[in-house]
């Protein structure tokens, strides 16, 4: 497969990657008080988005510290790296 075609299937994987584990994160992350009675609310896109960018964090630092050979085990630590964002960016 060339070069090409990999990096661009690699983009497409950390981009669903990032938008499901926002989403989720953003449905299923926070109690039930917080999202409906108290605090602020983020949005779908927002979450979404601060997903992608961990996502992309994760994939890349296993790419740079050659940790992982395997694409599906740098697909897990972009998983990994979407959802510490994430819980950073929520303020824990």
């Amino acid at each position: 497969m060339p070069i090409i075609n990999t990096a661009l299937a690699h983009l497409i994987i950390i981009v669903i990657i990032g938008i499901v584990a926002g989403l989720v994160f953003n449905r299923y992350g926070q109690g039930w008080f917080a999202r409906n009675i108290g605090g602020t609310r983020h949005t779908d896109v927002t979450t979404a988005l601060v997903g992608i960018a961990g996502a992309f964090i994760g994939f890349h630092i296993g790419v740079v510290l050659e940790l992982l050979p395997l694409p599906l085990m740098q697909y897990l630590l972009a998983l990994v790296g979407a959802l510490v964002v994430l819980w950073a960016w929520r303020g824990r």
